[in-house]
């Protein structure tokens, strides 16, 4: 059964230098797309009461409180579910976040990336260090008390100085949830045709990471899965929904879900979206070996790792039979540990991740 859905908002006002995502400033269509966007949800959503709900984009905070509402109303939901809205921190007041509120939202999300105001206008973002301070008092002040605050590291010119104190910035402010990821400069975006100076190195980008770990762990952040580390109880429901190889609906334009054993990808076109909002460009049904390999690849992001038990059980295999060699030789390196249910990345063995689990796929 379904228990989550994502809903890609595909707006941006303008486009930051390091970005591929799908995002348009075309805010004028913004009324064809909502419309667009509810027939989908009306045609493919089978009424089940999700746990979660999450609005992503593009720049969500783009839309009325009005917009927001709508959208959540569409759906029903379990008993104290998590809904997040993504946002940008400029133009955001108290009002807008008692808005939120009263739609039902009860996580966001907030793109700070750094808190370096001459790094943020090289990278081409639209807000300063202090918006993004503002912004979450502002969501405090109104009850919000599941803030999570997103970061780059590896950005041009960005020393791991720099990076420890945005760290320490972010944790002074009292936020519940911080996500951090490396730059990476893809097909599409502004950076990969003009590429940047003083770029760190991946030496360094891994010692910032290292760092990262370091700093957040002793003030009660769990450092849960490859980029995300939570206070208490405050993961991301959603995307533990992700990485727990659960079904979720992808509505919206770009958007990707995963439904009854089928992985679908919505058009990247405002036109053909709005012809045929129902119409996926891409469908593929996940075989059992498919299946296996995303367990493995989506559970060592986990910091808790592998259950083999788990996986034993519904694959009808011997884990540690199966990849006998590849388990001996990175355990042997420290680059995989060994738990109670079974094994998991050490932080050494996050950092060259995608050579460990390219081992595992056919």
């Amino acid at each position: 059964m379904v228990k989550s859905a994502y809903i890609h908002i595909p707006f941006c006002k303008s486009k930051c230098n390091y970005c591929s995502f799908v995002s348009y400033p075309d805010l004028d269509l913004k009324e064809r797309y909502l419309s667009a966007l509810k027939k989908e949800i009306d045609f493919y959503y089978e009424k089940e009461n999700l746990r979660t709900l999450y609005l992503g984009g593009g720049t969500p905070s783009i839309l009325s409180v009005e917009d927001i509402d709508s959208i959540v109303n569409l759906f029903s939901f379990d008993t104290a579910p998590e809904i997040t809205v993504e946002l940008n921190p400029e133009n955001l007041d108290e009002a807008y976040f008692k808005g939120l509120k009263g739609a039902g939202v009860n996580r966001i999300s907030i793109g700070c990336q750094t808190f370096n105001d001459e790094i943020l206008k090289y990278i081409a973002r639209r807000h300063d260090s202090s918006q993004v301070k503002n912004a979450v008092k502002a969501a405090q002040n109104c009850g919000f008390d599941n803030i999570s605050l997103d970061f780059i590291y590896g950005l041009p010119s960005q020393s791991p100085d720099d990076f420890v104190s945005d760290l320490n910035i972010a944790v002074s402010l009292g936020v519940q949830h911080i996500s951090l990821y490396g730059l990476k400069i893809e097909k599409g975006c502004y950076f990969y045709t003009h590429k940047p100076e003083n770029l760190p190195d991946e030496d360094m980008q891994a010692d910032m990471y290292l760092k990262a770990i370091e700093i957040l762990e002793p003030f009660g952040f769990k450092h849960y899965e490859i980029s995300n580390f939570a206070k208490n109880d405050f993961s991301s429901r959603h995307n533990l929904n992700y990485w727990d190889n659960n079904y979720y609906y992808g509505f919206g334009m770009a958007a990707h879900g995963y439904v009854n054993d089928k992985r679908y990808a919505n058009s990247k076109n405002f036109e053909n979206y709005f012809e045929n909002p129902f119409r996926h460009a891409e469908e593929h049904v996940v075989s059992l070996q498919e299946k296996l390999e995303e367990e493995i690849f989506l559970g060592f992001r986990k910091m808790d790792g592998l259950d083999i038990n788990n996986i034993n059980h519904k694959f009808g295999i011997n884990f540690e039979n199966k990849y006998s060699d590849i388990l001996a030789k990175y355990t042997e390196y420290g680059y995989l540990l060994k738990t109670l249910s079974g094994y998991k990345l050490s932080n050494e063995g996050i950092l060259i991740s995608n050579t460990i689990l390219s081992e595992f796929l056919n």
